[in-house]
Order: C-alpha cells, then sequence, then structure tokens
C-alpha cells in the first residue's frame, strides 16, 4: 500500500505539474503583452521541469494531509480543499513566478544590451498576484479531478469487483 501511495502522489505531482505549468506559461505570456509561440514553449518546457523537481522534492500530500489534520478538518470537504489549494499555491506559486519572470527579464535585458528600462520588482509582483489567483482557481478544479482519476486508474478506494 505503501508503494502504491507513492505512485499515487508521484502521478499527482506529473499531472498537477504541466497542468499548472501550462495555464501558468499561457497566462504569463498573455499579462506581457509579448505572446510568442515561441517564448510559451520555452516558458512552458522550464515550468513544467521546475515544477516536476519541486513536486518530486516537496511531499504535497503528506504536507496538506498533516494541515488538514492538525486543523480538525474533514478531508474531501470544502474548507479541507480551499486549505489544500492555498498550501500548493504557496509552494508552488513563488518558485514559478520568481523563475518565470527572471528568465523574462533576463532575455529582455539580454536582447536590449542592457539597455531595457525594466524594474524586476514591478514585473515579479503583479505577476506573483495573478499566478496566485490563476493558481487557486486552476488547483482547487483540477486537482480533485485528478486525483479521482489517479485513484481509479491504481484501483485505490473501489470495491473489488470494480477493480
Amino acid at each position: 500500500m505503501n508503494e502504491q501511495m507513492r505512485k499515487i502522489g508521484r502521478s499527482m505531482s506529473i499531472k498537477m505539474g504541466v497542468t499548472m505549468s501550462f495555464f501558468l506559461s499561457l497566462i504569463g505570456m498573455g499579462t506581457s503583452g509579448h505572446f510568442t509561440i515561441p517564448g510559451f514553449i520555452i516558458s512552458f518546457v522550464v515550468s513544467t521541469i521546475l515544477s516536476l523537481i519541486i513536486g518530486m522534492v516537496i511531499p504535497m500530500g503528506r504536507i496538506s494531509d498533516a494541515a488538514v489534520r492538525s486543523l480538525k478538518l474533514q478531508k474531501g470537504t470544502f474548507p479541507a480543499r480551499a486549505l489544500e489549494t492555498v498550501i500548493s499555491d504557496l509552494i508552488y506559486t513563488p518558485i514559478m513566478t520568481l523563475s518565470m519572470v527572471s528568465l523574462a527579464y533576463n532575455m529582455a535585458m539580454r536582447q536590449s544590451g542592457g539597455k531595457a528600462q525594466l524594474n524586476f520588482a514591478a514585473m515579479f509582483f503583479p505577476s506573483l498576484i495573478i499566478g496566485f489567483l490563476a493558481g487557486l482557481v486552476i488547483i482547487f478544479i483540477i486537482q480533485p479531478v485528478f486525483f479521482k482519476q489517479t485513484m481509479k486508474k491504481y484501483g485505490v478506494g473501489m470495491s473489488p469487483e470494480k477493480k
């Protein structure tokens, strides 16, 4: 059962990492005012790699479960899901936003020969707020869907005849 839970955790990390990377890259490129397909692809690939690393290093399920237990919430309820969403978003979004804004900032500075009139903080903080809000919505909607799919895939929580 422990190995099966690790597989479920890995599967969830991959699904959530790729999905969050896709949407946050799309949103980031869209709000930058400079949407390009190559820029989106680079952003998506870098973001996906980073989110997969985060997902493999940080045990999101254990952290969320511990927080839900410590507040004596019932798993699966709205308050528990909201807490899990906020925790996940607080871990992923700042790291992802910092890396993506740094990438965009460095590319812009390199392309301008260091002459671009850019302020890193002015790029970072609005992106962080937008990313955090978008992440909350995406995680809250998508995570339970992926969790049900993953549990079904590994036959957890099903009656023996449905396996």
